[in-house]
């Protein structure tokens, strides 16, 4: 896949992750840096999908630290339990937020989100990273969203 991207026409969103993750797997395969593959994760996610923001925060020992991204500055550390990204990582699960304003203590590093899901990266039943993808509308994640992402997470945690 080298430097192309397909990303195909009037499809459905199941269609589009089934398009998306070959290709994700086929870039980061000839490539062993984390934060590469990382930042392309979140290329090919942004270009495909153009959610508001897309990332990675990093475990660093008591916190999560901001790690490769696409869109708005963001915040750089947050603490578990914390917010969505925070939750996530002390509950080992992900969160499909449909109305960030009726989450339990959100953290809003941008007015402009409206709905978020957020996957761990857990590797040897640790979690060592969370992606968070945050949109500018209300309800956009559901189940598809998920088990896709979830997929994607499972794969990208042989990198850590």
């Amino acid at each position: 896949m080298a430097e192309e991207l397909y990303i195909p026409d009037h499809t459905s969103k199941e269609e589009l992750y089934n398009s998306l993750i070959p290709q994700i797997k086929g870039l980061t395969s000839i490539e062993s840096d984390l934060i590469a593959n990382l930042s392309n994760t979140c290329a090919v996610l942004k270009t495909a999908f153009d959610h508001l923001w897309i990332g990675f925060y990093l475990v660093k020992e008591d916190e999560l630290v901001l790690g490769p991204f696409q869109g708005p500055i963001a915040c750089t550390r947050i603490k578990p339990g914390k917010g969505v990204c925070g939750t996530t990582w002390s509950e080992k699960k992900t969160y499909v937020v449909e109305d960030v304003e009726a989450f339990p203590g959100h953290i809003a590093c941008s007015s402009a989100s409206k709905s978020e899901i957020v996957v761990p990266v857990i590797k040897n039943d640790v979690v060592v990273a969370v992606l968070d993808i945050d949109s500018d509308t209300l309800s956009t994640f559901d189940t598809i969203d998920q088990n896709y992402l979830e997929e994607l997470c499972d794969y990208l945690s042989k990198f850590f």
